[in-house]
């Protein structure tokens, strides 16, 4: 496992991060869940990353039952705050100091831990005063409830007034966490330049995108028993977006280019995530141990320039890069 530093600030984490959204408390029976953070952990990766809002706070409390026992100083724990959590009442969601401040009391608990290492802003709050989140996020880092901050699916216009107002507070914005794979480049116009300026880095999710980047999805062919694209719980809504048969065939195309590299399609197009300089960590989940072992494999991988091009090639005008395609709800969702 290599590492990396994340943003510009001391905290190095695994080039990979196990993740548990659609996962833990949902998908897998807890104990297969604590299988694949084993296996995780078997595999050298040190950083995990979930939300309270996953499976209605129940992912956390999987997540920490599984890390459990382990030393809590060789550990990079993230989780999020934003979306709707318990009975999802009126200030049971958003970015409000309220809000912030107890949902970071409830992850700790869940999580069985004293402090995360980095607390997120799940998106960007419309309703309340970036200033009260701001000072808020400020006020659980001098608590030492976390570590760092950062958000997840900010445009490069909000990243640069939170980044101000954070440096103005005495702390730092140091990562955000977008959708970006082969097929989903919306952050490269904007977001990737504004946080190279600022110091902060991506820790990316969905790399191999949804699935669909594995070439498990055939055009034109039924879909597989028991994948992502026949989940109903909230997976073939998210999968859905790729599920056209002009991608799947460019999907195909890019077989010989991992048959080129020596990795499965999965591995490249994680190994592909990691080429850009930005990005610190690319999120895997898994629904079996021998998932997260093989998609490990993509970290320490370099990729020369004819792959990439010859990656480009494959996939032509397919992949998704309008800047606008990064945006947060405009009202909170209970």
């Amino acid at each position: 496992m290599e590492f990396r530093y994340l943003g510009n600030s001391g905290l190095k984490i695994s080039e990979i991060t196990y993740g548990n959204w659609l996962t833990h408390g949902s998908q897998v029976e807890n104990d297969v869940a604590s299988q694949c953070v084993r296996a995780a952990l078997d595999a050298g990766i040190t950083t995990f990353d979930t939300a309270d809002t996953y499976a209605n706070t129940a992912a956390e409390t999987v997540l920490g039952e599984a890390l459990k026992g382990e030393r809590r100083q060789s550990l990079e724990i993230f989780t999020k705050v934003y979306w709707p959590t318990g009975p999802k009442g009126h200030n049971d969601t958003g970015l409000s100091r309220k809000h912030i401040l107890e949902s970071i009391d409830g992850s700790l608990d869940r999580l069985q831990t004293d402090y995360v290492d980095l607390y997120q802003a799940h998106r960007y709050d419309h309703e309340t005063p970036l200033e009260e989140t701001m000072q808020a996020f400020a006020d659980v880092v001098r608590q030492g409830k976390a570590l760092y901050i950062g958000v997840s699916e900010w445009n490069a216009e909000q990243i640069r007034a939170g980044a101000a107002l954070a440096k103005e507070l005495g702390f730092q914005l140091i990562s955000n966490q977008p959708q970006y794979s082969m097929l989903w480049r919306v952050i490269e116009g904007e977001v990737v330049p504004a946080s190279k300026q600022l110091g902060l880095s991506q820790i990316v999710w969905s790399p191999i995108a949804q699935g669909v980047l594995t070439g498990k999805y055939k055009p034109g062919q039924p879909l597989p028993e028991g994948s992502r694209a026949t989940d109903e719980k909230g997976g073939a809504d998210m999968i859905k977006r790729f599920m056209r048969d002009e991608v799947l065939e460019a999907v195909q195309r890019l077989q010989p280019v991992a048959d080129e590299a020596g990795l499965t399609l999965a591995q490249l197009a994680i190994a592909w995530t990691l080429q850009n300089e930005n990005v610190a960590s690319a999120i895997v989940g898994a629904s079996r141990p021998e998932q997260v072992t093989d998609n490990v494999k993509a970290s320490g991988v370099t990729l020369d320039a004819d792959a990439l091009a010859a990656i480009d090639a494959a996939l032509g005008d397919i992949p998704e890069r309008d800047v606008t395609k990064t945006v947060s709800p405009a009202t909170r969702v209970a």
